[in-house]
């Protein structure tokens, strides 16, 4: 694709998102990257420290809900691609607070697609050279059974609770754009991500802080819900080359080849993390403790990423143990990093510099 080069990433503070962002401004030095990010609890620019210097990165401070501010922001930069991933993501909050998710990921979606359409539409080449690249998740498919199923491309959509509910909408906004419109536009769904700079109230880490402090490890129901996982960093490597490759109007859905039991997954959790603080082995299991469990909690997910391997080459780099080792080992060589996030350090993090904008 023979873009201009200029890259908006919305939620580039989150975990996703920062490891797109890393990635693109490294690897693409004549790209200029806008970083949009409204900064929400799991927002943190510590995240992008090791770039922020460079020249072909900004940071904008923004709530993609502002369709005023998303329109002058298309405007002020000049874009020609975008890849969105801002979003409210959390299930168990979606569950508490079902309108912030609907606000966001669905109202959020649509202020920047429609502030995309307009400024598009008013250039001499239109659509030409422009991509909207959304980044959806698998639970928007709903449930499998351990029948041996896969989620595909062709999957009819079954959400099962707010957050998935919410990210269905969107997609569909995405898709509706290009068929009302002919925007260009692409679709990708995915399994969980693990790695480095995860926010701490998702599992895997978690799970690591917590054999950290010999904290209890809570387990839903008896652990047996079953998820595909995906090392982050590979997740950014699909983004980068669907965005490239991807052919337009298209879905592609990116998932790791790793099934996982919860149960067995929070095992070789405490086993890594324990052989790396020196434990003996088994000395956390007893922190396991079995909790209600969850509404709306879906069986198994697993994703099938053939079409993305056949038709653009891409599959992941690592497996899960390979993967959760190197995982684990950020997180403990890194404990100032989550240290700050479970004090609220983070949240004041560039508090001055960004104050008012």
């Amino acid at each position: 694709m023979n873009l201009k080069k200029n890259i908006l990433i919305t939620g580039g503070a989150g975990f996703i998102g920062s490891h797109v962002v890393r990635l693109f401004v490294t690897k693409y030095p004549d790209y200029h990257i806008i970083n949009l990010d409204k900064l929400t609890y799991a927002g943190n620019l510590a995240n992008l420290k090791d770039i922020e210097a460079n020249p072909n990165y900004t940071f904008v401070k923004a709530d993609i809900c502002d369709f005023d501010q998303m329109r002058e922001l298309m405007n002020t930069y000049q874009i020609d691609g975008i890849i969105h991933l801002a979003a409210e993501s959390h299930v168990d909050r979606s569950i508490k607070d079902p309108f912030t998710f609907a606000q966001t990921n669905v109202m959020g979606t649509l202020s920047l697609l429609q502030a995309a359409k307009l400024y598009w539409e008013s250039l001499p080449e239109g659509y030409t050279n422009k991509r909207f690249y959304h980044i959806s998740t698998d639970e928007v498919y709903g449930a499998l059974q351990f029948d041996g199923t896969f989620f595909t491309e062709t999957t009819k959509y079954d959400p099962h609770s707010p957050y998935s509910a919410s990210k269905a909408g969107s997609d569909h906004f995405v898709r509706a754009y290009h068929d009302t419109y002919g925007m260009p536009t692409i679709v990708t769904n995915c399994s969980n991500n693990y790695g480095p700079y995860q926010f701490p109230e998702k599992l895997i880490p978690l799970f690591i802080n917590n054999i950290r402090h010999g904290k209890p490890l809570p387990v839903y129901g008896k652990g047996e819900n079953v998820r595909d996982w995906l090392y982050v960093v590979d997740h950014a490597r699909a983004i980068d080359t669907i965005f490239h490759e991807g052919k337009i109007a298209d879905t592609y859905n990116i998932g790791g080849f790793n099934e996982w039991k919860n149960l067995d997954l929070i095992k070789v959790i405490i086993k890594t993390v324990d052989k790396l603080l020196g434990n003996t082995e088994g000395a956390s299991d007893h922190l396991i403790t079995y909790v209600t469990d969850r509404k709306g909690h879906d069986l198994r997910y697993a994703i099938d990423s053939t079409k993305l391997k056949d038709e653009l080459k891409w599959e992941p780099s690592l497996q899960f143990e390979e993967g959760i080792e190197k995982t684990v080992k950020w997180y403990l060589e890194n404990q100032e990093w989550m240290d700050n996030i479970t004090s609220g350090e983070y949240e004041r993090y560039y508090e001055e510099m960004y104050k008012g904008k």
